[in-house]
C-alpha cells in the first residue's frame, strides 16, 4: 500500500512524518495493523547489562525525568527513556498507570522500535532522529490508540543519538507544550552528561547575550587543561555554526575564539566570575563567556568556580544572585563553607529569593549532581510534616500510601536538603531533626530500622531564630547545628543592581525586550517592594499583560501607587457569631483570640500585613487562625 493508501486510513490532518512511518511499517517492516504482536521483552540479565553500560546516562536522566513527571502533574502519564535500540531503560509514572501500561509493553526491558511496535513516539523518533508526536489513532497498532506519545532525541557529548525521552499519556495533553518541556529536559540531561563524562575539565559557558549564560540556551564546551575541546552541547554547535561535535573536538579554544584558556580564565576571575566578552576567531561575532575551572583547580581563597547566576534547574527566577556586591559576597562565603560540609542558615524577608539562592549554592558545590530537595516547613500541616520529612512504611497510619513513601531527608541523600521557614517547625519535630543531624541516620514512621543518609543542609527563615530561642519557641541546640554560618540576604529595596534586575525580570516575563517609559521606571525604582522579587515578578507580569505590546507606563502598574492601598474591608461578622465559634477555647486562647481579632480589624483583615506585624509566615498565621476558630473566607 502506498503513502496515499496509508493516509486514507489515518485521521485527517495527520503529519507527514506519521504517514511516512506507516509506509515504513507496511513496506519495510511488513507489519499488519490488524495483527498486533505481543510486546517484545528482553530478559533481566540483558536489561541490566544495558542499564550498566548506560549508567551515566541513567544517573543524569533520573532526576530530570522525575521533575518533568511532577511538572506534568498527570496520574495517567509516564515519562520514558529508551536507549538507541528502542529498549526502555527507565520509566517515571504512578504505580497505577505503570500497571495498566505494562499490558501494552510500556515497561523496562520492552522494545519500542518501529520494526517491532509500529508507529509510536519512541520508535518513530529513533527512525527520524528528531522530535515527533504520535496521537491516538496515528499509532500503527489499534491497541495503542488510547495513548498519545511525544518523544525527543537525546545526544551524548560526541553528538551521537544515544537515547529517546518520551512522554506517553492517556490524557489529552497539549502536545506542543509537552514537546517543549521534553526538549528542555533533554538539554538538561545532555548538559549533565557532559559534566559526568568530563569531571576534571574546564567548563565554558557562552551566549551572544550575557543574561542567557547559565540558562538552557547557553553553549557549553568541555576543555582539557591544555585548552583542547573535549565535548560540546547542541547550543554550542548552533551558535558557532558547526555541524557536529566531531568538527570541534580536538581543536583548541584559540582555534574557535580570540583568546586562550589562561587569558579567559584570568579575565573571568577578575570579573568575579561574571560573563566577559569573547570574540569568534576570524570574525567580529561577539559572545559573552564564562570559564569555570575544574573543582580541584580552584585556588584557596579565590571566588567559587560556579558563576553567580548558576542555578541547578532550567530557567530559574531572576534575582537570587546577580551584580549586587553584597549578594555576591554572601554567595562566595556560602560556597566556601559548603565545600567543607558546614550547614548554612539564610535570613531574609519573604520573597527575597532564599530558595533560589540555596539552589545556586547547591549548583556550585560538589553535590551538584545530587538532588536538591526543598521543604517549606510553614506550608505543610503539622500533622503531616513528620511523614513528609522522614517518610513512612506501608500501613504506618490511616491514609498512608499502600507502598509507603520515602521522606524528603532520604530523597536528599547524596545531595542538598533545604529547609525553608525552619522557624515554623514544631518543637517535637525539632528534636527528631536534631537527632538525624547528629547521627546521620533516619527512621521512617512505622519502623525501627534506620537508614544512613548523607546530605548538605541549608535552611532559611524570615524570622530571627535567636529571638525564638529566647522565647522558648526554638531549640537552642538545633539553632547552633543549623547556623554553621548565618547569612543575611538583602531585600530588593536594598540591592545595588535593582535597575538591572527589573529590566531582566521584565524581559523574562515579556519573552524579549519590553519598552519601559521613564516615569514607569522611576515608579519601579522608587517602590518599597515589601514582597521583594516575588512581588516584582507578579507586578511586571501583570504590566506586560495590561500593556499588550505597548510601552509599559504608570497606568500599567496600578498595584504600585505611592501609598499602597489596604485590602478591601472584609465584611464584618456579627460579634455574636464570632464569639459563638470560640466556645471550646481555654481562657488563654480566648484572650489570644481577642487580641488577634483586634489586630485583624486594625489591618482591615489584610492577612499579609498582620503576618508581617507578628513576624510570622502567612501559613503559620492561617494555622493559628484555624486553631483559634477565627474564620477566614478567602486568603488574600
Amino acid at each position: 500500500m502506498g503513502p496515499g493508501g496509508v493516509r486514507n486510513g489515518l485521521p485527517p490532518g495527520t503529519h507527514h512524518a506519521v504517514v511516512q512511518s506507516w509506509t515504513r511499517c507496511l513496506n519495510d517492516h511488513r507489519l499488519d495493523p490488524a495483527r498486533a504482536p505481543r510486546p517484545t521483552l528482553l530478559d533481566r540479565v540483558a536489561v541490566e547489562a544495558r542499564r550498566s553500560r548506560m549508567s551515566d546516562l541513567l544517573d543524569s536522566a533520573r532526576l530530570e525525568m522525575s521533575t518533568l513527571y511532577q511538572q506534568l502533574a498527570d496520574a495517567e502519564t509516564a515519562v520514558v527513556l529508551t536507549d538507541a535500540d528502542g529498549v526502555i531503560l527507565h520509566v517515571a509514572s504512578s504505580p497505577e498507570f505503570a500497571r495498566e501500561a505494562e499490558s501494552v509493553g510500556l515497561t523496562v526491558g520492552a522494545v519500542w522500535t518501529e520494526a517491532v511496535a509500529g508507529t509510536n513516539g519512541m520508535g518513530t523518533c529513533l527512525a527520524l532522529a528528531e522530535p515527533v508526536s504520535v496521537r491516538r489513532e496515528e499509532h500503527f497498532f489499534a491497541h495503542l490508540s488510547s495513548l498519545t506519545c511525544s518523544a525527543v532525541p537525546v545526544h551524548d557529548p560526541g553528538g551521537r543519538l544515544v537515547a529517546v525521552l518520551d512522554v506517553t499519556s492517556r490524557s489529552a495533553l497539549q502536545q506542543q507544550h509537552v514537546l517543549v518541556l521534553l526538549g528542555m529536559t533533554a538539554r538538561m540531561i545532555e548538559n549533565r552528561l557532559i559534566d559526568r563524562r568530563f569531571p576534571g575539565s574546564h567548563s565554558l559557558h557562552f551566549h551572544t547575550r550575557p543574561e542567557f549564560v547559565h540558562t538552557l540556551h547557553e553553549g557549553r564546551l568541555a576543555l582539557d587543561r591544555q585548552g583542547r575541546i573535549l565535548a560540546a552541547n547542541r547550543s554550542a554547535l548552533f551558535q558557532l555554526g558547526v555541524e557536529s561535535a566531531q568538527a570541534l573536538c580536538g581543536r583548541t579554544l584559540g582555534d574557535v575564539f580570540q583568546t586562550s584558556l589562561a587569558d579567559l580564565l584570568e579575565r573571568c576571575r577578575a570579573a568575579s566570575f561574571h560573563p566577559v566578552p569573547a570574540y569568534r576567531l576570524h570574525g567580529a561575532h561577539r559572545f559573552f563567556a564564562l570559564l569555570r575551572p575544574p573543582v580541584d583547580a580552584v585556588a584557596p581563597g579565590s571566588p567559587p568556580a560556579a558563576p553567580a547566576l548558576a542555578i541547578a534547574r532550567s530557567a530559574p527566577p531572576a534575582g537570587a544572585v546577580g551584580a549586587d556586591p553584597q549578594l555576591a559576597r554572601q554567595l562566595h562565603m556560602a560556597c566556601r563553607v559548603v565545600a567543607r560540609g558546614t550547614p548554612v542558615l539564610l535570613r531574609g524577608e519573604s520573597g527575597a529569593g532564599k530558595e533560589v539562592f540555596a539552589r545556586a549554592v547547591h549548583a556550585a558545590g560538589s553535590r551538584a549532581q545530587g538532588s536538591f530537595v526543598a521543604v517549606n516547613c510553614a506550608s505543610i500541616p503539622e500533622s503531616l510534616i513528620e511523614a513528609e520529612l522522614f517518610g513512612y512504611r506501608a500501613g504506618a497510619f490511616t491514609g498512608a500510601q499502600k507502598s509507603g513513601r520515602r521522606g524528603k531527608i532520604l530523597q536528599a541523600d547524596g545531595g542538598t536538603l533545604f529547609l525553608d521557614e525552619i522557624g515554623d517547625m514544631p518543637l517535637l519535630l525539632q528534636a527528631r531533626l536534631l537527632r538525624v543531624l547528629d547521627e546521620r541516620r533516619v527512621s521512617p514512621l512505622g519502623t525501627e530500622e534506620s537508614q544512613r543518609v548523607d546530605f548538605q543542609l541549608l535552611s532559611a527563615s524570615h524570622r530571627n531564630l535567636l529571638d525564638l530561642v529566647a522565647h522558648g519557641q526554638f531549640r537552642e541546640d538545633l539553632y547552633y547545628r543549623l547556623a554553621g554560618v548565618e547569612l543575611h540576604l538583602p531585600a530588593l529595596r536594598e540591592r545595588a543592581d535593582k535597575r538591572d534586575l527589573i529590566l531582566r525580570v521584565l524581559e523574562e516575563e515579556n519573552g524579549g525586550p519590553a519598552p519601559l517609559t521613564r516615569r514607569a521606571e522611576r515608579l519601579l525604582l522608587g517602590h518599597a517592594w515589601p514582597g521583594n522579587v516575588r512581588q516584582l515578578r507578579h507586578a511586571l507580569r501583570a504590566a506586560v499583560a495590561l500593556a499588550d505590546g505597548q510601552p509599559i507606563d504608570v497606568e500599567h502598574l496600578p498595584m504600585l501607587r505611592p501609598a499602597e492601598l489596604p485590602a478591601a474591608p472584609r465584611p464584618t461578622q456579627p460579634e455574636t457569631r464570632l464569639e459563638a465559634k470560640a466556645g471550646k477555647l481555654n481562657p488563654l486562647q480566648v484572650h489570644e483570640r481577642q487580641a488577634l481579632l483586634q489586630l485583624l480589624q486594625q489591618h482591615r483583615w489584610n492577612i499579609s500585613l498582620v503576618a508581617r506585624t507578628l513576624d510570622l509566615s502567612r501559613n503559620t498565621l492561617y494555622r493559628k487562625l484555624h486553631r483559634l476558630q477565627i474564620p477566614v473566607s478567602q486568603r488574600d
